[in-house]
């Protein structure tokens, strides 16, 4: 996002783009607990990315009580209900980057391996398949000239822009915070540091990304006017 210009007091237009999720197809597969433990030491981070985030924007028809694709295989296709509700558990939001993420998602799959008599398989067909995400970015030529203009234009904005803007935006910026923050900050930093506090409190995995922009609108709405 551009820096708040030397030679008057405003800041570039927020560019609102768009974005897609594809997924890639990695080859690498996982029949067994131990197996998996040992393909999500190896694999890139973007698969890691993939299945937990990857819902979102590619909704799964599974019970909703599973929420990343490695809970949702555990308790499928390998029937432990209570490895995959902790698995289900984690919250890739209290991760600084898919590093931790990944030593976490490790740490309890040992834990489980550590204390399991039996090893449970799968059938081949039934393999856990790593996936691999890639964003494309669309320009919508769309942008927000001022922050008062935030509360429509967000309200205005697809799920997969809101996806773009408050989800990616975290693994993307230096703060690691959303793209409204970064924006906020250059024009006024003390002025938004509240708004930009309120925001960063928004937790988007939990939620669907109508809810998250819902959420998004209420609070832009509170802090900027409607």
């Amino acid at each position: 996002m551009a820096r708040r210009s030397q030679s008057n007091d405003t800041c570039p237009p927020f560019a609102i783009k768009d974005c897609a999720l594809v997924a890639i197809a990695t080859g690498r597969r996982a029949q067994n607990l131990k197996e998996l433990r040992d393909e999500l030491e190896a694999v890139d981070p973007a698969c890691i990315y993939f299945h937990f985030w990857g819902g979102l924007l590619r909704p799964v028809f599974d019970d909703p009580r599973y929420n990343n694709g490695f809970a949702r295989w555990v308790h499928r296709e390998l029937h432990d209900q209570a490895l995959a509700e902790r698995l289900s558990a984690i919250d890739p939001v209290d991760f600084p980057d898919l590093a931790d993420l990944r030593r976490e998602l490790v740490e309890v799959i040992e834990e489980e391996l550590d204390r399991s008599e039996v090893l449970p398989w799968t059938t081949r067909e039934q393999r856990f398949h790593f996936v691999r995400s890639q964003i494309v970015v669309f320009d919508t030529r769309h942008t927000v000239e001022r922050p008062p203009d935030l509360t429509n234009a967000v309200a205005a904005m697809s799920h997969t822009s809101i996806f773009y803007h408050f989800v990616d935006a975290r693994r993307r910026t230096p703060d690691s915070v959303d793209d409204f923050s970064t924006w906020l900050a250059d024009w006024d930093r003390d002025k938004y540091r509240e708004l930009c506090r309120t925001l960063a409190g928004i937790d988007p995995f939990f939620r669907s990304l109508v809810e998250t922009r819902e959420e998004l609108v209420q609070v832009f709405g509170d802090f900027l006017g409607k």
